[in-house]
């Protein structure tokens, strides 16, 4: 549907679909006239909590840049998108929703993601950070006004009281305390706040603690986004605080980073009575986020000798993350584990093999708690529900839908062979391919441990595979695995194995011939760990299959995207598992090698 707008753009109203199939409404504006001396560019702005898309035409005018689209989307719950109003299936939900709809204004528009700058505010701003956090897309920038990291709730103890209220109710719902008045010095726009009839005035629990929890770990973690930052804080503001905004601020590792705290200000940053400061800072970033390159993949390279991942991994190489008393409990802890985990067969498995073991990944993915003496398998349940651990399974469940649908849309009187350069006991691969018999389709398993290459075949075995498996006892990082196979697989998988490596050249050279072996158009899923809550526990306590303490960098997402496109593989889609901890993603063999995408 086209509404003809009364200056220079007309306005597109449709809908996309989200991940789970959910059509969400959105608009665009279309400008008058198109520039024709450079590609299409876009803002993608994010509305407030409680509010719509609707809300957002005053600012596609306000920032008056006639020659580029804009695109805003009612997110789910609220405005003409569906969903019981204020609610979500979980708060990824919403930022998987941002994905998607980027991904779609690429595809359908034709507007590339590093032609692209998002403006959120308030929890839209939230949901923008942990989307270019956890998904690392290649926009050009990003405007975060009065970003809701910390929401004041005044009344003591509230969120709290809300984690145990939600015990006797999960669906608990918390009407909105705010009055327009309170949002705007503008009374002109806190009436049409007040008389809005889409305005959804409650928002769910469960989605608010959702929120908080999230904002603590993207703020936490914020050195890992590069994208440029434009922030604006109001510094009246009576619905969000601005401490949590200022040390999301200095952790960035943008190169383009700005501060800009607005004076007489309350909430609604760009509603108020005068947006002079607010629309001119934003223009102004804008501009310089235009005027400057993207960030080249090999600028990632280096970045395991040097930025903030690589600093905590040397601090913990020399046993010194973390504070005195901190290690001195995680030495007891390790000392337990010594007496008690034998108990555990998990954990039994993990001293005798390493917790980062295909044995012990094996034994996580059956998710079957076992011990001795009875309390074995109740050490053993909190054992197997420990975060990375479910982090993990989550992982295989996305790791097989991926690959799933990549051998559905692959054509069926065609064949399809598979790759897995570092399989462990392939469970994940076998029993995708098992639902798959009827195709034409070739497995080639490989493992550098041989414990692992006969539980591969025992499995394929045991799942009574008809189609070819072949499984060999190979190094991943060595270039005689790849030597003669150039170009003879559809779909190559690596999964769980530079997560635990923290050089970046070692792993390139691996991907370089991974996606050598991969025919022209063939696919690449990888995945990588960004981040994870528990490095120093796992390092002072744990050892890896080596013997040796557990310790781990982590990649965040666009180094290792990077690392993708330097081999010559374009990311398309990426799949965020259990509190952004881990990450499955697909690429395609079709760019240049080091060109990025």
């Amino acid at each position: 549907m086209k509404l003809e707008h009364p200056m220079a753009w007309t306005t597109i109203e449709s809908g996309f679909t989200g991940s789970d199939g959910t059509r969400l409404f959105y608009r665009a504006w279309k400008p008058a006239v198109l520039p024709a001396t450079r590609p299409p560019r876009a803002l993608i702005f994010l509305h407030r909590g409680h509010e719509h898309s609707g809300r957002i035409a005053p600012l596609v005018q306000r920032f008056g840049m006639q020659g580029d689209w804009a695109f805003a989307y009612d997110a789910r719950g609220h405005g003409h998108s569906p969903g019981e109003r204020g609610d979500a299936p979980d708060f990824a939900t919403l930022v998987d929703d941002l994905d998607r709809f980027a991904q779609h204004v690429a595809t359908t528009y034709g507007i590339a993601p590093q032609d692209t700058i998002v403006v959120a505010n308030s929890v839209g701003a939230v949901v923008a950070a942990t989307w270019v956090h956890d998904y690392a897309p290649a926009i050009r920038g990003l405007i975060m006004a009065a970003a809701a990291f910390s929401i004041k709730l005044y009344v003591p103890l509230a969120k709290p009281a809300l984690r145990f209220a939600r015990r006797f109710k999960p669906d608990l719902f918390v009407t909105s305390y705010i009055r327009p008045g309170m949002l705007t010095h503008s009374k002109a726009e806190a009436d049409a706040y007040a008389s809005d009839p889409l305005i959804a005035k409650s928002i769910s629990a469960r989605i608010l603690l959702e929120l908080n929890d999230t904002a603590e770990r993207i703020v936490g973690d914020a050195a890992a986004i590069d994208v440029p930052v434009l922030m604006l804080a109001a510094d009246k503001d009576y619905v969000v605080a601005e401490a949590p905004q200022q040390r999301f601020f200095e952790r960035l590792s943008s190169p383009i980073k700005r501060y800009v705290r607005l004076e007489d200000c309350y909430h609604a940053v760009f509603y108020e009575r005068d947006t002079t400061v607010a629309i001119q800072a934003s223009l102004d970033f804008i501009t310089a986020c235009f005027a400057a390159a993207p960030r080249a993949p090999a600028q990632y390279l280096g970045a395991d000798r040097s930025g903030h991942t690589a600093q905590a991994y040397a601090a913990l190489e020399r046993d010194e993350s973390g504070s005195a008393a901190t290690r001195a409990w995680f030495g007891l802890q390790r000392t337990m584990l010594g007496v008690l985990g034998p108990l555990s067969d998990g954990m039994r498995i993990g001293l005798k093999n390493g917790f980062d073991s295909g044995e012990s990944l094996d034994y996580v993915y059956r998710n079957q708690a076992g011990g001795r003496l009875g309390v074995g398998k109740i050490i053993d349940r909190g054992y197997l529900d420990a975060v990375g651990w479910r982090g993990v399974r989550v992982r295989k469940v996305q790791l097989q839908h991926m690959l799933a649908e990549r051998i559905a849309a692959h054509p069926a009187h065609e064949p399809l062979r598979i790759l897995d350069i570092a399989a462990g006991s392939a469970r994940y691969v076998l029993e995708t391919v098992k639902r798959f018999q009827d195709r034409r389709i070739e497995v080639t398993l490989r493992d550098y441990m041989q414990y692992n290459v006969d539980n591969a075949v025992q499995l394929a075995q045991t799942l009574q595979l008809q189609v070819p498996v072949d499984v060999q006892r190979c190094d991943a990082f060595s270039a005689d695995s790849y030597a003669g196979h150039e170009g003879r697989y559809d779909i190559a998988i690596v999964s769980g194995l530079y997560e635990l490596f923290s050089d970046n050249a070692q792993v390139l050279a691996s991907l370089e011939g991974v996606v050598r072996s991969l025919r022209p158009g063939g696919y690449l899923i990888y995945t990588a760990q960004p981040w994870h809550p528990q490095l120093d526990m796992i390092a002072y306590t744990l050892v890896n299959h080596q013997g040796k303490p557990w310790k781990m960098r982590p990649r965040p997402q666009a180094e290792m995207d990077a690392l993708v496109a330097l081999a010559g593989a374009r990311k398309l889609d990426t799949a965020i598992g259990v509190e952004g901890i881990f990450s499955v993603s697909l690429a395609r063999k079709d760019a240049v090698p080091g060109a990025g995408g």
